[in-house]
């Protein structure tokens, strides 16, 4: 009966296990694929067909001992690579879904929420338009599969055994918060600032007029200008889009350590 040895279980595990961990972390946790809609099992099939394809081409790895705190940590190092790729890229959804919510607030829209599929939580039914309207135009240019590429291309730039997930990779992921709230505020600047002209303009109505009752004109009307202004806005989607996406990207190769 053949005996498997320790050594042979060390070798498995850093040269399957290890890439297995890097790519299984981003499919679970990247947008589209890691949704909730999408379920864990196709995922983990994918990162396994995906493992099987990247290994052939990785250099020799270095051996360590099996079932040690050293393996583990080399484990968690691999997670958190995907993991941090993933959610940066969901930040950059969260960007436009933000921006639905100020808009909504602004518009008097805030009231009417729905459930979001993809996270399992409530949205504006501004916020999962915008959100609809990213996620299609991320997977007709094909985001997807260049944010796999990017990933796959890591296991030469951030070989496994050989990269640790430090202080400069945790403070790159950090500063997202930042940029997500500076970013959605940008694109909702220009509607947040028509509506304002218009809550004004009702103002001094108000004040000239005290009969005019202000709450049942002013709220249908500056809906009805927030709505209007959200299509206009619709001409522009295509350069944030491309803006904001484009941010994303050089995150995520600043993070892999990728040549532009």
């Amino acid at each position: 009966m053949e005996v498997i040895t320790d050594a042979q279980i060390a070798l498995f595990v850093q040269q399957y296990f290890l890439p297995f961990a890097r790519i299984g972390a981003l499919l679970m946790t990247m947008p589209v694929i890691g949704t909730r809609i999408v379920p864990a099992r196709s995922r983990i099939v994918a990162a396994f067909f995906l493992t099987v394809m990247v290994v052939p081409l990785l250099p020799p790895l270095q051996v360590a001992p099996s079932l040690s705190l050293g393996t583990a940590i080399l484990v968690m190092h691999e997670l958190l690579i995907g993991l941090a790729l993933g959610f940066g890229m969901q930040v950059v959804f969260q960007v436009f879904v933000l921006t639905g919510q100020y808009l909504a607030m602004k518009m008097g829209l805030g009231f009417a929420s729905m459930n979001d599929p993809t996270n399992g939580v409530q949205t504006t039914v501004l916020s999962q338009f915008y959100l609809v309207l990213v996620t299609l135009t991320f997977i007709s240019v094909n985001g997807h599969l260049l944010l796999i590429e990017m990933l796959l291309q890591s296991f030469q730039t951030l070989p496994p055994t050989q990269f640790q997930f430090g202080r400069e990779q945790a403070f790159q992921v950090v500063n997202l918060g930042g940029w997500l709230f500076a970013s959605a505020l940008v694109i909702s600047l220009p509607v947040m600032t028509s509506l304002l002209v218009v809550n004004m303009a009702f103002g001094v109505m108000s004040r000239a007029a005290p009969q005019l009752n202000i709450f049942a004109v002013g709220f249908p009307f500056t809906l009805m200008c927030g709505m209007l202004l959200v299509w206009l806005g619709l001409g522009t989607f295509g350069m944030h889009f491309e803006e904001i996406f484009a941010e994303g990207f050089v995150f995520a190769r600043e993070l892999l350590r990728l040549k532009p």
